[in-house]
């Protein structure tokens, strides 16, 4: 198990609670990825350095920290240049990576379906043909483990020219697989479709389960969930109004959000997310238990907003209010948003009230579509 130094920094302009929350986050990822977080230190700094990002006396600290606790690899909170990374590595002697490249090492790690490895491996080449620099500098690493999956070793020395046109290729291959999807979405239009969005780890994967009677696999970890899962959810008409006839929806659980995500990942995902775009209705799914839950509410609307799904049918399910440790909370959160359902996917508390809403909405989507298919009562 590799050990893993975690580093941020702190500028003036920064929120120091958000700075603390997200190097946590951090250790998360890190713990996801398989490594154990041994340190982790925040630095105050007027603005990154250009060449050492911390500075060249941080870095030579650095250096001596690390062969005291036999770290392998710095993570950094930030994402790093090419030039920055070079020279942390050479002064440390240890392994050095970012928050982008962590990531996109979990994605690696989890992505099990086709258009899954691609869109990895793809968003991997981009971001490593930006942080090539000067005249034949090669992408050569202090070791393999974490940062280095994917596309892995075998890629680590190519330059340019072979990257670009390994880019075109994983691109080509990824507009296939769109092509299907797309056809795939077509046949599903006429039914009845819902998805669940939300921040990693929120327990969208349980609620499926739960709804479904399913068993996809559930982790206590960041992005357990990479390759959206589909299912059938038979919805019972409320208050066992036989006269009705059930409804049966297209549930998907969608890939976790995360603040920071490395850049061109939404639009590299564009295949996995198709499901959170194309569906009747939004189900975004929030960790009440989680001390930052609001901002991961914030981040989940920011990413809606970036798929241009922000104005579309959406509820809130807040879960988890089992282990909230506030009660009072959960009673002004009502307030805020009074629309919202609140649940415990895993001791199955507000399942039915869940359900409700899910019929009152997909019952009356059902008659706009169908002409008025209900009995009139």
């Amino acid at each position: 198990m590799e050990r893993l130094f975690l580093v941020g920094i702190l500028t003036k302009y920064d929120d120091k609670v958000e700075k603390i929350a997200s190097l946590e986050e951090l250790a998360s990822l890190g713990k996801t990825a398989g490594g154990e977080v041994v340190e982790k230190i925040l630095q105050h700094r007027e603005k990154p350095h250009p060449a050492f990002f911390i500075g060249k006396g941080k870095a030579v600290e650095l250096k001596e920290i690390g062969e005291q606790l036999k770290i392998d690899t710095f993570i950094f909170d930030e994402e790093l240049t090419g030039t920055q990374v070079r020279n942390l590595e050479e002064i440390t002697g240890r392994k050095v990576i970012d928050r982008t490249e962590l990531i996109l090492d979990i994605f690696a790690k989890h992505a099990h379906t086709r258009a899954a490895k691609i869109e990895v491996e793809l968003t991997q080449l981009k971001y490593r043909l930006s942080r090539l620099t000067g005249k034949g500098i090669a992408l050569s690493r202090l070791g393999g483990g974490i940062g280095t999956r994917g596309p892995g070793e075998r890629k680590l020395e190519i330059d340019r020219r072979r990257i670009r046109k390994r880019i075109q290729i994983m691109e080509k291959r990824l507009k296939e697989v769109e092509i299907s999807k797309e056809i795939q979405s077509k046949q599903r239009k006429p039914l009845l479709r819902c998805a669940l969005v939300g921040y990693t780890n929120a327990g969208k994967s349980t609620i499926l389960n739960q709804l479904t009677h399913s068993n996809v696999p559930v982790e206590d970890k960041l992005f357990s969930t990479l390759d959206s899962t589909t299912r059938k959810l038979v919805l019972l008409p409320p208050n066992n109004t036989n006269s009705l006839p059930p409804l049966n929806i297209l549930i998907t659980d969608t890939i976790g959000f995360l603040r920071k995500l490395p850049h061109g990942l939404i639009s590299s995902f564009k295949s996995t997310l198709q499901e959170a775009v194309e569906s009747d209705l939004r189900l975004h799914v929030i960790d009440i238990s989680h001390p930052n839950w609001e901002a991961h509410l914030f981040t989940g609307n920011q990413i809606l907003e970036n798929l241009q799904v922000g104005e579309k049918p959406m509820i809130y399910i807040f879960n988890k209010i089992d282990l909230s440790p506030n009660p009072l909370l959960i009673e002004q959160v009502k307030k805020t948003y009074p629309n919202s359902v609140f649940i415990s996917a895993t001791k199955k508390k507000g399942l039915l009230d869940l359900k409700k809403v899910l019929w009152l909405f997909f019952s009356t989507l059902y008659q706009k579509r169908k002409g008025c298919f209900f009995p009139k009562t």
